[in-house]
């Protein structure tokens, strides 16, 4: 199977079975030509922010729902209506190479179903996304979009936009070997346009992606790339000399480097994930900014007594959640997430809390972050944790984003950064 919308709607089907994006993409777009995979990539995730719109919309063309196994087709049709609404492909073009998809699909019988709905949807000319349903009219599921408006009011149109819309590309400047004004310098010789963060004071922001072999000093160290809010967890924990800190769930390791290239000076970073082959990538990214940390393979809920021996005196928890703060980048929640999955986070979340809090000093700090916008993983899970283990909670102001009960939650932005939550937690002294 080499057409780019054919492989685009086999992935998409499988994703409406209950597959993760990230695991299938990569073997899938092996089976596309290379000068094709950025078209099948954009098909994917560009479909996929738009799921509950374009699913809504074909279904009212529909007399009828396709059967289960016809996923893979209710997946072609949206991508076509998404290439015709949404990227510069001649209509023309649009509407055959999306029909032909149907034979690379093995489904000829789709070939005339497939031609009336995309005609029927360039003759609606707008008229049909005036029927759809509130929650479709901002590409949410219905769930979510209850949510987020009861929690965010009329904030939640710019939660939505912002999961409608590629995220910028931003780099953080290690400032052990470069400055940002310097760094800035070096791309703008590289021929690659870019401006300050407004928000980062490590960051800068591309105005269009490139690959990473382009950056300027890449290789060497002397930039990541890591959104944004991302970039304020290691200033807010503010690392200091001497100290022994747990990222406790640190996998790909982009907060873990920030700590360690803000405070150079810290005795020791144990950097440790559950999962061996993600830690992989911790350590390739220190070994590519001569960084030193401990890597450590283990489930936070439950440390190793050697572990809890000589507590840390600052912990970083970046816990499991539903992502709703990181849908652009992970447009495959707006199909597989539920709203049953919420509360299976909560529980592991305070199940983490518990397992770290006997590893953290009397006095020491512990930072609570996620990358949802949901009040039943964030403050519900905070306040609970706090009132039953007398722990202080020490406010967070940040430049951007909107203060909470507990803590302080980013909110997604379409030329800004995701949607983090975070919560700085203080032990008792004894």
């Amino acid at each position: 199977m080499t057409s780019p919308r054919a492989v685009a709607a086999n992935i998409i089907g499988r994703v409406v079975a209950g597959q993760s994006l990230n695991r299938l993409l990569p073997d899938a777009l092996n089976a596309v030509d290379t000068a094709q995979r950025p078209l099948c990539q954009e098909l994917v995730y560009g479909t996929l922010r738009e799921w509950p719109c374009l699913a809504e919309t074909c279904l009212n063309f529909l007399a009828k729902p396709l059967r289960r196994k016809d996923q893979d087709i209710m997946a072609l049709l949206c991508i076509g209506c998404y290439e015709l609404e949404h990227l510069s492909t001649p209509d023309h073009a649009v509407v055959s190479e999306t029909v032909n998809a149907t034979r690379a699909l093995k489904k000829p019988w789709a070939k005339g179903l497939v031609n009336g709905v995309l005609r029927a949807y360039q003759r609606q000319d707008g008229v049909a996304a005036k029927a759809l349903s509130p929650a479709a009219q901002l590409a949410l599921p219905a769930w979510l979009h209850i949510e987020l408006c009861d929690q965010y009011g009329l904030a939640a149109e710019q939660i939505a936009l912002a999961a409608r819309h590629r995220p910028p590309m931003t780099l953080r400047v290690n400032q052990i070997k470069s400055t940002r004004n310097d760094y800035l310098r070096l791309l703008t010789e590289a021929g690659i346009d870019a401006t300050p963060c407004a928000v980062s004071q490590d960051g800068v922001v591309l105005s269009r992606p490139v690959d990473v072999s382009l950056l300027p000093g890449f290789s060497e160290g002397k930039a990541s790339v890591q959104d944004s809010a991302a970039q304020l967890v290691a200033r807010v924990l503010a690392p200091k000399a001497g100290e022994r800190i747990l990222d406790a769930c640190a996998a790909p390791g982009g907060k873990a480097c920030h700590l360690l290239e803000l405070q150079p000076a810290i005795e020791e970073l144990v950097a440790l994930d559950i999962s061996e082959s993600r830690l992989q990538s911790v350590t390739e990214n220190t070994a590519r900014l001569d960084l030193q940390l401990t890597p450590l393979v283990a489930d936070a809920s439950e440390l190793p007594e050697t572990l809890m021996a000589t507590p840390f005196d600052a912990i970083l928890a970046d816990v499991p959640c539903s992502a709703t703060g990181v849908i652009r980048r992970n447009p495959d929640i707006k199909i597989l997430r539920e709203p049953d999955d919420i509360a299976g986070f909560a529980r592991q979340q305070l199940a983490i809390l518990e397992g770290l809090w006997p590893a953290l000093k009397p006095g020491g700090r512990l930072l609570y972050v996620t990358c949802s916008v949901l009040t039943a993983e964030n403050d519900d899970v905070v306040g609970r944790f706090a009132s039953q283990h007398a722990a202080h909670i020490d406010t967070v102001m940040l430049s951007t984003g909107t203060p909470r009960q507990h803590g302080w939650q980013t909110l997604p932005d379409q030329h800004g950064g995701d949607g983090l939550y975070f919560a700085l937690l203080q032990r008792p002294t004894e």
